[in-house]
């Protein structure tokens, strides 16, 4: 079953002076035009393309291979602005359709958005919408506290920064708990803390509780001893400090060096923190 604006693996039917006839199955041949025909394929060979609808309703494919397919979440960036829609760079010759209607707010040529991109059912063609609240999953997640999630930043408002989870549910970073750099568009790795009432989920960056410690010790402890075996950075330190030294939240850093006095590792005055002992 081909996938419309989705990658597919398709057969060479045929060539012709123009492009290569693809075996699409049940609807029919699918032209990938010349430009796009590796030079050595041959038919019955079988080759990678990307599979859209043209101006006039026709299936076609192209070897280019698009920054989004349908189905899911992107950021992409305005090409050209009309009166009925925006058209978004996205990767291919032809750019991404984003009708009036479609857009959570009027987008501006040159600026970015996070974007979704479907088919719309009434013309069959590949869309986008910037109005991502209606494609998220309402149904209760089906996460566990823990567990390894993908990220994507859409918004950023006072509570902190909204997330898209797994290309399907919409979770929050709480401010007070980004010790990093984040912005509109990234992609990256999170952690489930607790699925709300709302089915709203808090996500954090950092994997929640002492399972983490051993690795981040490790870390801190490898630092200490390419600091000569003492550094100045205390649980008492602003979190300003501890992030530019460790990359971590002050919460996560106490609980580390908490697990290392524990362990007799190291040692902690008002100066800093001590190498208790050689480390290998």
């Amino acid at each position: 079953m081909v996938k419309v604006g989705g990658i597919n693996r398709l057969i060479i039917k045929r060539k012709r002076e123009y492009g290569a006839h693809l075996d699409g199955g049940e609807p029919g041949d699918i032209l990938l035009p010349k430009k796009y025909v590796p030079e050595k394929c041959k038919p019955g060979d079988d080759i990678e393309v990307f599979v859209y609808v043209d101006r006039e309703g026709r299936l076609r494919a192209t070897t280019q291979k698009p920054y989004v397919t349908v189905g899911h979440f992107a950021r992409l960036r305005v090409a050209s602005n009309t009166s009925w829609g925006a058209y978004l760079d996205w990767g291919l010759q032809k750019d991404l359709f984003v009708p009036v209607r479609e857009q959570q707010a009027k987008m501006e040529q040159g600026k970015s958005y996070v974007v979704f991109v479907f088919l719309d059912k009434k013309t069959n063609r590949i869309t986008a919408s910037s109005k991502l609240d209606k494609f998220l999953d309402l149904q209760p997640p089906d996460y566990i506290e823990g567990e390894e999630v993908n990220l994507l930043i859409y918004d950023k408002t006072d509570l902190g920064y909204k997330t898209i989870v797994n290309n399907s549910n919409q979770g929050l970073i709480y401010k007070n708990e980004v010790f990093q750099k984040l912005h509109i568009g990234q992609q990256l790795k999170g952690y489930i803390k607790t699925i709300r009432e709302d089915l709203k989920i808090d996500i954090g960056l950092q994997r929640p509780g002492y399972k983490k410690i051993d690795n981040i010790s490790k870390g801190i402890l490898e630092k200490i001893k390419d600091l000569g075996g003492s550094i100045a950075v205390t649980d008492k330190s602003p979190p300003e400090d501890i992030y530019s030294m460790f990359g971590m939240s002050k919460k996560t850093y106490k609980k580390a060096i908490g697990a290392l006095y524990k362990k007799r590792l190291i040692t902690i005055n008002t100066n800093g923190i001590k190498l208790a002992k050689k480390i290998d």
